[in-house]
């Protein structure tokens, strides 16, 4: 199930970026004190009470301004507010109830959405400032009086939001469903493997950039098991993104991402690696997704016997950041090679959910120390007591280790390393987590 979206909307200067990065629990908004500084919508991951949602920043909202920049900031808030599932309207207690906040709230409530409204910069503890009381006159409710400095109140707030968030039923999709995101640049292929998969016109395709705005889901049963194909919007520079609907294709690809089991990054081979293409496949590989490089439109390069060879040198050094990310040439147009996608999809799916034995990781352990000693500082060194799976999709291996500042990164990486050779692990990343004992143990 897609994540509820949940946009912070208000005018300008009122803590709405202060209040998002409090939510979230890090400064990815910039905050100044001059208004106008959020000019394009930011989204992050917020969890409250064990849900999560997606958290949207918005630009101030200045109704009747002529000015430009602040008409396409208006409208990034809308585009906001027609796509979130709740609003969270903040206001600012200091200058009261202004004309703006009565032209904000009339705007918001046109828009059906239910709205929680946030009285910000209540910083002092103790009673209801009076001042709160006016803010009754908008005609929205109880107001939620929030220091977003200190994060005073902003725990009765998100209860009240998350009395709007759709019901938590469960995934629609079986567990034994293998779920696909086809993520990549806008016009790399996305939607002409989805229907070379499907066999019909499932989505629109068209030589213009921006063509799928929201992302699709395409099931396919075959005899490797049951695909979902999550087609996707592209992902492109934010410098470029300049029609506003796109801006929110984005967060929906992104979105697509965290409901995905497998990554497929669709690369042009006619225009080849991108600096953009790093950075969708680094999403996927910072959500611990297994992943997948298809070069599309293969058809379209002229080869003799070493292209596919060079081309995979280069892709390798290019993508090696995620060493473990296995390519595919294919061709969408004409169908080449793509029978073969669903035995690598199935393959590296497999590969994000093994679990392996504690034994067997102790004994890839000890040769592997005993191959190549931990490394020491001061006369310390390095021991590696044992290690054992914690979880998987990504695999995930804990440590317990005499001094956590030994293990360097480097090491961990060989370890790594010799992980994957006995085991494979072909496709997906691998996560380590260390944990010290007692440095008194001693």
């Amino acid at each position: 199930m897609a994540l509820p979206v949940v946009a912070v909307v208000g005018r300008p200067n009122v803590g709405k970026s202060t209040l998002f990065n409090k939510l979230i629990g890090q400064r990815l908004s910039i905050v100044e004190d001059t208004p106008g500084v959020t000019r394009d919508r930011i989204y992050s991951k917020c969890e409250w009470r064990g849900r999560q949602f997606m958290l949207v920043d918005t630009g101030g909202i200045e109704p009747k301004e002529d000015d430009r920049m602040l008409t396409l900031m208006r409208q990034q808030a809308e585009l906001a507010i027609d796509h979130a599932d709740v609003i969270i309207f903040v206001t600012d207690v200091r200058s009261g109830v202004t004309a703006n906040d009565y032209a904000v709230a009339d705007m918001l409530m046109k828009s059906g959405k239910p709205i929680v409204l946030c009285v910000n910069k209540c910083d002092t503890l103790g009673e209801t400032p009076m001042e709160v009381y006016e803010f009754y006159n908008l005609g929205l409710g109880d107001p939620f009086p929030v220091s977003s400095v200190h994060g005073h109140g902003s725990g009765d707030m998100l209860d009240e939001v998350m009395k709007y968030f759709p019901e938590k039923d469960e995934d629609e999709y079986g567990e034994e469903d293998i779920r696909v995101a086809v993520i990549g640049k806008p016009n790399a292929g996305k939607s002409s493997l989805i229907n070379r998969i499907a066999g019909e016109e499932r989505v629109i395709v068209s030589d213009m950039a921006g063509t799928t705005r929201d992302a699709t889901d395409t099931i396919i049963d075959r005899e490797e098991g049951r695909f979902v194909f999550i087609d996707t919007a592209g992902i492109r520079k934010k410098s470029k993104i300049t029609e506003k609907i796109e801006h929110f294709s984005v967060l929906r690809a992104y979105m697509a991402v965290d409901r995905a089991d497998v990554c497929v990054i669709m690369i042009d081979a006619t225009t080849g690696f991108t600096e953009q293409d790093s950075k969708v496949a680094g999403y996927a590989h910072e959500q611990g997704k297994a992943c997948i490089v298809a070069v599309n439109k293969w058809d379209a390069i002229e080869k003799n016997d070493k292209t596919m060879q060079e081309y995979r040198a280069r892709l390798e050094e290019d993508f090696s950041f995620m060493s473990y990310v296995p390519f595919i040439f294919i061709s969408a147009k004409t169908g080449q090679r793509v029978e073969k996608l669903f035995e690598m999809i199935k393959f590296v799916a497999d590969q994000n959910s093994m679990r392996i034995s504690t034994g067997m990781l102790n004994d890839v352990l000890a040769y592997a120390t005993a191959r190549v000693q931990p490394p020491s500082d001061k006369g310390r060194r390095l021991k590696i007591y044992y290690m054992t799976q914690a979880s998987t999709k990504p695999p995930t291996f804990v440590m317990f280790v005499n001094r956590a500042d030994l293990f360097h990164f480097s090491y961990q990486r060989y370890i790594e390393n010799q992980i994957r050779t006995t085991f494979g692990l072909e496709g997906t990343p691998v996560r380590f987590i260390i944990r010290e004992r007692n440095r008194n143990d001693a």
